[in-house]
């Protein structure tokens, strides 16, 4: 007869297995990449106010709490943390005398350019042992889960997936 297809949706479980096992080996990655990066690692939540104000240079506390889904008491207690560890400073709004604008500090942008550069160089690694034709596999199918994340309810809560993705 022919090929017995696979049910609906098992396409689907086996992807989100993978992805899930993907996910774990960024994460020690992702560590890594962290840890030399700096003496005085942030904790993920931290991370993720400094990649929103390196996307958004100048927003507000309460555009941050927004763009993290958290309540404005912890918003203001991570970048207070960040503020005392040289990260992110708060500047007066020229626009609004109530407002305060947040920015990374030198020292901030220069933590998040070594990490990331500590993160592409193990990537790069593991990439270039990958025969050509499933990295380019790879790349088609990233592409295609930023744009089913900027489609769906999760990008207006994660950021814009571009941003965050860096092209190959």
């Amino acid at each position: 007869m022919g090929v017995n297809p696979s049910p609906p949706g098992r396409n689907a479980r086996d992807a989100t297995q993978r992805a899930g096992e993907v996910i774990e080996l960024l994460e020690v990655l992702w560590e890594r990449g962290r840890n030399a990066a700096s003496t005085a690692p942030v904790s993920p939540s931290q991370l993720r106010v400094m990649y929103c104000v390196d996307r958004d240079e100048g927003m507000n506390l309460r555009a941050l709490g927004e763009a993290l889904g958290s309540a404005p008491s912890s918003v203001s207690r991570l970048c207070d943390r960040l503020e005392a560890i040289g990260f992110v400073e708060r500047l007066p709004s020229p626009t609004s005398r109530r407002e305060l604008e947040l920015r990374l500090t030198r020292r901030g942008r220069a933590y998040l350019r070594d990490m990331r550069e500590q993160r592409e160089e193990a990537l790069l690694d593991i990439l270039t042992a990958m025969p050509s034709r499933e990295r380019e596999a790879l790349l088609k199918g990233l592409k295609g889960f930023v744009a089913a994340v900027e489609g769906s309810s999760y990008s207006s809560t994660a950021g814009s997936a571009e941003s965050t993705v860096r092209p190959a």
